[in-house]
């Protein structure tokens, strides 16, 4: 009987993150679209606006600041425009680390390779190093929901960005991805 006890004790951990990796996992798979409010941190900026994805790798968010700043991708392109730049950045989504956010299957898969995942007592996080790009993902400890990520931009700086007030599966029209909407 106190082997079979001190089995469970060390099995416990692993059937814990079993389960909340299937949690997080089936949370994903059930998601087609998602829209949040944002709080971005980028070296000592924060910006703050609303996003919203379509799976596979479309976004649209818009901040909240003077300029109007929309960032939007098509699944191909990423396009980020504002009163505040003369002509709008255009790049391909695949150079930048949205590329990986943005493909839910990508992160499942990534999430099955996983063979640990780190907990707080707020979140479950992963990291992912993909073609040079290092994704670090949280998921809500309660809710399984994505709650936030860290990466690196195009110009070298860490970006947090951290998820609320959180709306799956709404109606979205497709319409409010297509990039000619927000460029001059």
């Amino acid at each position: 009987m106190k082997y079979l006890i001190f089995i469970l004790i060390l099995l416990y951990p692993i059937n814990i993150f079993a389960s909340s990796k299937q949690s997080i996992k089936n949370k994903l798979e059930n998601i087609e679209n998602i829209s949040f409010k944002f709080i971005q941190k980028i070296g000592e900026k924060t910006e703050q606006g609303e996003c919203i994805i379509s799976y596979p790798k479309k976004i649209l968010c818009r901040y909240d600041d003077i300029y109007n700043k929309i960032l939007v991708s098509n699944g191909k392109s990423l396009v980020i425009n504002s009163k505040k730049i003369k002509n709008y950045l255009r790049y391909q989504l695949k150079d930048t680390p949205l590329n990986l956010i943005l493909d839910k299957k990508f992160l499942i898969d990534k999430l099955d390779q996983m063979e640990t995942i780190k907990e707080n007592d707020e979140t479950f996080s992963f990291k992912i190093e993909h073609n040079n790009n290092l994704l670090n993902i949280f998921f809500d400890k309660l809710s399984y929901e994505i709650k936030g990520w860290t990466t690196t931009d195009v110009y070298l700086n860490r970006v947090e960005t951290n998820l609320t007030d959180m709306k799956t599966n709404i109606m979205i029209d497709q319409k409010v991805f297509k990039i000619q909407n927000y460029i001059n």
